[in-house]
């Protein structure tokens, strides 16, 4: 079974790099979730996953094998005294459909509870909609609610909001 644990700031240029391979690019491409057909820019930098790290409002979590190599991670981000945020679900492309994910979600799920947090809620970029239908899986709901992508894209993107109630789980 892959461990998973709190990330320390010594992990946040391997965390970099995993979810650039997941996310963008051609090694993108060797699994079934990512985005590298609809951005080609850097999803993140190490300082931004340091001030993740950093922030008491955030639970990074990562997964290792069994040498050490970062296999996944995600963040959970409490946003007031119920409500929290999972973000930055990734794994490794040559993992996934393994499981892993799903172990990840859970451990997400469970630290989110640890915290107080009876709603999870994320973001997915709306043509997503293969990772829109697993999250549904898992129990997320589309809230109805969409906000607008951060950086102007053509043609434009847009994220649809999904939220999970951890009580009922």
């Amino acid at each position: 079974m892959t461990p998973i644990t709190e990330a320390s700031l010594a992990d946040a240029v391997e965390i970099k790099l995993l979810i650039e391979s997941a996310y963008r690019g051609d090694s993108a491409r060797q699994g079934w979730n990512h985005e590298a057909d609809l951005l080609d820019d850097e999803r993140t930098t190490p300082e931004e996953i340091e001030r993740l790290i950093e922030d008491e409002k955030v639970s990074f979590l990562v997964s290792r094998d069994v040498s050490a190599a970062m296999t996944g991670c995600v963040a959970v981000t409490t946003l007031d005294a119920t409500h929290g945020y999972l973000g930055m679900l990734c794994v490794s492309p040559l993992m996934q459909s393994d499981g892993l994910g799903g172990k990840l979600l859970d451990a997400a799920e469970q630290a989110a509870s640890e915290r107080g947090i009876e709603v999870l809620e994320m973001t997915v970029i709306t043509q997503r909609s293969s990772l829109i239908s697993w999250y549904q899986r898992r129990g997320f709901e589309r809230t109805g609610e969409t906000r607008p992508f951060p950086v102007p894209r053509d043609p434009p993107l847009e994220f649809a909001v999904l939220a999970k109630r951890l009580a009922d789980t």
